[in-house]
């Protein structure tokens, strides 16, 4: 008789989804206009002023019901190349196609295919950063994880010069990052994110570039989406993969739909990663993102969501400031604030405190030691990340500003 006990291991709630089940427990759900989720990393899905209208539904027609391609729809990867050429590669000779572009079942997924089809290699990574990375640099055993720290006295970021020397040092063959960076809204542009790329190509060490937050980008009021693939010369043969979809930058969560974009022959291997991973997407959705894509509709979503989130971003920050939370770095992308509570009575000082007893006021927030992506558990001590917490300003204005206030009263009480 099978031992279940013997045939399966325990596999612990990890990052976000412990907190939505944590707070589950003590009674949360979604629909609960009584209490605030600051913790789950969700823009607020409904109408947004000056934003298209929300599709009220998705055809589905005869063929639908067959498999599709692994790679997705032609017509969708097609949709995905002519995105990325018309805003970051206008004049370059170089361009994207079909070929350059893969469709996977969300953000994880195409994160699970494109660590699938890794081979042996040296893989550099951050923290603070996005909390499933650990999950992933641990499942797959032919990736050796190297551990780089950016500290909040320098504004979460790295010398380009000194990054490439810890390349060259480490002997590092990849390096995966979130641009903006989750949790701390650190954007990588310009001159800068232009060295990384020359890094990329001069060390041939390729960029896994997380850019599911690339839209939503706040350094001044005329601020573009930022990509790498602005910095890109040759699609084909710089070591560049950026991963994206529809569930940030367009608002479409649920709808579980991204895209890997680089080398043709890399993006090949993610795909046939992806026919044990997961064997394909839904079609519906696919041919739905073609029309999401489209330009006009496509930057009118973007401006509407910068121009409704820096009002929430300028909220959160300035109630959290009130009452003691500090903010090295001022959110410049993403819908996070990650904020040093140190300062704070002894009872809430700790990421872990501060989460549970938030959670007595029906707020959700996110232990700052989460994103300390620390792959094994093979790093030792204290986390650096223990006197910090990641703040969510993704839900609708009403809802946030209900949390943040009775945060304000949480910590004014303690």
């Amino acid at each position: 008789m099978l031992d279940m006990n013997n045939a399966f291991r325990d596999m612990p709630y990890m990052g976000v989804i412990f907190v939505v089940v944590e707070a589950m427990k003590l009674g949360y759900s979604q629909e609960d206009p009584s209490w605030s989720n600051l913790g789950q990393g969700q823009p607020e899905v409904g109408a947004l002023e000056g934003a298209p209208d929300r599709f009220p539904e998705v055809p589905v027609l005869p063929n639908d019901y067959a498999y599709g391609p692994v790679e997705g729809l032609k017509e969708l990867r097609e949709a995905v190349a002519a995105h990325y050429n018309r805003l970051y590669r206008q004049g370059m000779k170089s361009q994207y196609s079909a070929a350059n572009v893969t469709i996977a079942a969300g953000g994880r997924t195409t994160l699970t295919r494109t660590f699938a089809a890794l081979g042996q290699v040296r893989l550099g990574h951050f923290i603070p950063d996005y909390t499933a990375y650990e999950d992933l640099l641990t499942s797959f055993r032919q990736v050796t994880p190297v551990t780089i720290e950016l500290k909040a006295d320098q504004n979460f970021s790295i010398d380009p010069d000194r990054l490439a020397k810890l390349v060259a040092s480490e002997k590092l063959d990849a390096l995966l990052i979130s641009n903006p960076c989750n949790p701390t809204g650190r954007v990588i542009g310009g001159s800068e994110l232009s060295a990384w790329t020359e890094l990329a190509r001069t060390q041939s060490c390729t960029l896994l570039m997380d850019e599911y937050y690339s839209h939503f980008i706040y350094k001044d009021t005329g601020a573009k989406p930022v990509s790498a693939a602005a910095f890109v010369q040759d699609v084909e043969n710089d070591p560049v993969v950026i991963i994206d979809g529809l569930t940030k930058n367009f608002r479409y969560p649920g709808w579980r739909l991204g895209w890997a974009v680089g080398p043709s022959k890399l993006v090949k291997n993610i795909t046939a990663a992806g026919s044990f991973v997961d064997g394909g997407p839904p079609r519906p959705i696919q041919r739905a993102a073609v029309d999401i894509l489209a330009p006009k509709r496509a930057d009118q979503e973007t401006q509407a969501v910068r121009s409704a989130f820096i009002k929430k971003r300028d909220l959160t920050v300035s109630m959290l400031q009130q009452v003691g939370i500090r903010f090295p770095l001022q959110p410049q992308g993403t819908f996070y604030a990650f904020g040093d509570i140190s300062g704070l009575p002894a009872s809430l000082a700790d990421g872990m405190k501060f989460f549970r007893a938030a959670l007595q006021h029906k707020v959700l927030t996110v232990p700052g030691e989460f994103f300390d992506v620390n792959p094994g558990k093979t790093r030792k001590g204290r986390s650096p990340l223990t006197s910090f917490v990641r703040f969510s300003y993704g839900p609708p204005m009403p809802i946030l500003k209900a949390g943040l206030e009775r945060l304000q009263q949480m910590i004014r009480s303690a």
